[in-house]
């Protein structure tokens, strides 16, 4: 899933060529693909494999092949685990981009389907006393714009306190079922707990 908040006292540790944090759950660190819906949901492993129909005594030791590589799970589990979990299956795809490298590899791959991209210099001034540059992407395409610019509102809104992290995570594993154009219309699926 690629996104998630470690606490700022987090301890960091070297995991082979990752970097994980003492005290925050090593599933999310090392990309189980259901850990974060399952955080969220407040499930265990055991819980997650009787709900999609494991055997109770093999339950959380299915879970955890599929979590070390040792087994892929099947389109058809995919959507099962959504299901249980509640969110949108390709939610549950762990991306493969950890290094720099790997990005532009994509950034490459999409500059050949989009050939309208174009790289800016820009300016964060989030922090008003520490203004950064950093590089843009453009791909020049409507309709990635509307869902990166629903995007920055969602970080934005999670930035300032509107909604919680639980709200974002539901969000982002509900997309685009919760995409509202930022607020233009009512979105498919709730996240928001009012």
């Amino acid at each position: 899933m690629g996104a998630f908040l470690f606490p700022l006292d987090a301890v960091p540790l070297h995991h082979g060529n990752k970097l994980l944090f003492l005290g925050v759950d090593p599933l999310v660190q090392l990309g189980f693909p259901f850990g974060a819906a399952c955080n969220l949901r407040g499930m265990t492993q055991k819980e997650l494999g009787i709900a999609i129909g494991f055997e109770e005594k093999s339950a959380d030791i299915r879970i955890v092949q599929y979590e070390s590589n040792t087994r892929t799970p099947k389109e058809e589990l995919f959507h099962k685990v959504a299901e249980v979990l509640d969110v949108n299956y390709r939610s549950l795809y762990e991306p493969t981009l950890y290094a720099a490298e790997d990005v532009m590899y994509t950034l490459f791959e999409l500059d050949e389907h989009y050939p309208g991209t174009r790289l800016y210099e820009v300016t964060d001034t989030t922090d008003p006393d520490f203004p950064e540059k950093h590089m843009a992407v453009s791909f020049r395409y409507r309709l990635l714009d509307e869902f990166l610019k629903e995007w920055q509102l969602r970080k934005k809104q999670l930035r300032e306190g509107e909604i919680t992290k639980e709200e974002y995570l539901e969000w982002k594993l509900n997309w685009p079922q919760t995409a509202d154009g930022c607020g233009r219309y009512e979105p498919k699926k709730k996240w928001r707990k009012e």
